[in-house]
């Protein structure tokens, strides 16, 4: 079994860079390293209290393309393509996620105390094309059919550390982000069937929640007036206007602004300078995909319609500013119902299963038996009917192919939703709105536009990671703190 192992886990295969990965060991046999080597500690450093594995990036790399060893050269038979030919002119996209995973408490081994939070980053190879001579466009040769899944999802980084800590945080992925820009500037020559062929890589991090985003590229939280990680809205502004918006966000302008937050070349006030910088307030310090997570879409959400839900019991489009205890009430009165007619566990956080069953046209008829005005009724059916016609689109892993029809008509229906919202619903979104629902009024069709598809990227399989990291931990991984997260 060890054996079998070895070939399996990084480390194994022999592989080069050309030119060599900058600051990176040209060796090649690394299994799992300690997530901090790399760090140089200095004598008035505190040591870090975290444990962290990884494997080095352009390893794992490796050990996934010879994973897909057969399929590559299926793809190349399928396409006609002559194996012996083609050895140069390979390009592989790589999604990258990362995620926090909240409370992992429950192991009693020996070592330093580590938070009891834990933070996974895993990538999924999307896609692999190849440049023939003489075509201007790559042909597909393998194409990820299932890129949510646990399984295509490999590991790169465990880190006993909460998200939120950025120093932590920043200090584990550095040497990870270094090795990721290396290698974008450099070809790897691998043996591929066979023969030595060299493939170029393109990263794109796309799955990553809302929060994470927010970390990585230096911008305010979530709360912030500057609503959004696409665009420069400001809240007030996305609640205006909630459909016309283009992206205008990037990594390199985050640097730029920060550049221009930390000077402050023009001697501004704190609030003028954050006008001008639109919230970027903290070096951004890895490159991240302008694109919406449709699991946390979802969620976020689903999240929104069962407070709508709660307003509309207790009929706050004609009150001003209930009390505590009557949101409560409306929130148990929901809650009883939900569990009644449909057998919904209450949930203290929105999670993905509570929401695909939530945003469904049963559960809208279960809440307006307990929604007095027929008028209001109809108004929930209208929203969630256009909701579950926009849905899809974010959802599909290629939505041109499983739902043309709501594809192209997006816009239309996004527009219905928003005119619903300022109208009939504007109790509550006067001057607010969710940075999610902003997201999916008025971004969804632009980057379907550039990117073919959003629910193929998004996070779900690093989710669904979470899951087995938890199981593994609990069941399969040696009692010490130092083995531990190898085992893992």
């Amino acid at each position: 079994l060890r054996n079998a192992e070895k070939e399996l886990l990084p480390g194994f295969h022999q592989f080069e860079w050309q030119p060599a990965l900058k600051n990176v060991s040209s060796s090649w046999d690394v299994g799992i390293i300690d997530g901090l080597s790399g760090w140089t500690t200095f004598v008035d450093d505190v040591p870090a209290d975290t444990i962290s594995r990884r494997f080095r990036y352009d390893v794992a790399l490796v050990s996934a393309l010879k994973d897909l060893e057969e399929d590559i050269m299926e793809g190349l038979k399928e396409r006609g393509l002559d194996d012996s030919i083609c050895t140069s002119g390979f390009t592989v996209v790589v999604k990258e996620s990362c995620d926090g995973m909240g409370d992992v408490s429950e192991k009693h081994g020996s070592g330093p105390a580590v938070p009891e939070k834990a933070v996974r980053f895993s990538f999924t190879i999307m896609s692999i094309s190849i440049r023939v001579e003489g075509e201007d466009d790559g042909i597909t040769i393998f194409q990820e059919q299932k890129p949510n899944s646990e399984l295509s999802c490999r590991p790169l980084c465990l880190m006993f550390v909460d998200e939120s800590d950025h120093e932590t945080l920043t200090a584990i992925l550095g040497p990870v982000v270094a090795e990721r820009k290396a290698m974008t500037e450099s070809r790897l020559i691998l043996s591929v069937g066979g023969l030595l062929r060299s493939f170029r890589f393109f990263f794109r991090g796309t799955g990553y929640d809302e929060k994470m985003v927010r970390e990585m590229e230096g911008l305010e939280a979530s709360g912030s007036t500057y609503v959004c990680t696409l665009c420069d809205s400001t809240r007030a502004e996305a609640s205006q206007n909630m459909v016309l918006h283009s992206i205008t966000r990037s990594h390199d302008e985050n640097l730029e602004r920060y550049e221009i937050w930390r000077s402050n070349p023009f001697s501004e006030s704190a609030d003028e300078l954050r006008d001008r910088v639109k919230g970027v307030s903290a070096k951004p310090f890895m490159e991240t995909q302008p694109t919406l997570d449709a699991l946390h879409c979802d969620i976020g959400n689903a999240t929104e319609f069962y407070k709508i839900f709660q307003d509309e019991i207790g009929e706050v489009y004609q009150k001003s500013n209930p009390s505590r205890e009557e949101r409560r009430r409306w929130r148990s009165t929901l809650d009883k119902q939900l569990r009644k007619k449909l057998k919904f566990k209450p949930v203290m956080r929105m999670n993905g299963n509570y929401a695909r069953r939530l945003m469904t046209c049963e559960a809208v008829e279960v809440v307006c038996e307990l929604v007095p005005s027929e008028e209001r009724r109809e108004a929930l059916r209208k929203l969630m009917d256009l909701y579950l016609q926009m849905k899809p689109v974010w959802r599909s892993t290629c939505p041109s192919r499983d739902c043309p029809d709501q594809l192209c008509q997006y816009s239309y229906n996004s527009q219905q939703f928003a005119d619903l919202l300022s109208t009939t619903f504007k109790y509550r979104y006067d001057g607010k709105i969710t940075n999610y629902l902003h997201k999916t009024l008025a971004h969804v069709p632009e980057i379907i536009e550039r990117d073919g598809s959003i629910g193929a990227w998004a996070s779900e399989g690093n989710e669904s990671g979470n899951k087995l990291f938890r199981r593994f931990r609990k069941m399969n991984a040696r009692q010490s703190k130092m083995f531990e997260l190898e085992d893992v």
